[in-house]
């Protein structure tokens, strides 16, 4: 309100004719957008209900892990058979001295160009192809792993293999440092 219309208002006098139009105008546009808005909320609502109702045949479908599944029941009978994966076969490459390298070298580049963590099932070996699958015996107490190859070496003595933290442990290597190992390649 400007200065003038403070002072009219200050002495009871009623608005001009012309401020009462602009302010009914106001109001008549601000009610109109409202009922539009109204109006389009209550016909998007029709038809989205419209549309679930109508949809009654699909299975409704739930979110199960990184999958979906259906909540349709059927008899066990008429799903069809999943395709079994053969496991991989193992190829024999001998045994040898086997050590592991962890938190000193996390972060470093490996030779396959991604970043070494200690956590990940991983090896380093002389000449088995980058990503080569191998399993990793430790003949003490017997218990395997099976590490992917993304990295050269070892360079130290005559070990065949660097296990990452992670593989040193499942195979108990962790307390003695090195140990004799079989390896043997996967082969898909």
């Amino acid at each position: 309100m400007s200065k003038s219309e403070n002072t009219a208002r200050s002495d009871n006098t009623l608005p001009s004719r012309g401020e009462r139009l602009r302010i009914l105008l106001r109001l008549k546009s601000q009610r109109q957008m409202a009922l539009l808005g109204t109006g389009l909320f209550a016909a998007l609502s029709l038809v989205l209900g419209t549309a679930l109702l109508n949809d009654s045949t699909a299975p409704e479908v739930v979110a199960l892990g990184k999958g979906a599944t259906s909540v349709e029941a059927r008899p066990v009978a008429e799903l069809e058979p999943v395709a079994m994966v053969p496991a991989p076969r193992e190829s024999a490459l001998g045994t040898g001295e086997a050590s592991y390298y962890g938190d000193e070298l996390a972060g470093n580049l490996t030779a396959n160009g991604e970043i070494f963590d200690p956590g990940q099932l991983t090896a380093a070996h002389r000449t088995l192809p980058l990503g080569s699958k191998v399993r990793v015996t430790n003949p003490r107490n017997g218990e395997s792993v099976v590490v992917r190859i993304n990295d050269r070496g070892p360079y130290h003595g005559n070990r065949v293999i660097d296990l990452s933290y992670a593989a040193a442990r499942e195979i108990g290597l962790i307390r003695s440092g090195t140990g004799q190992v079989n390896l043997a390649l996967l082969v898909s």
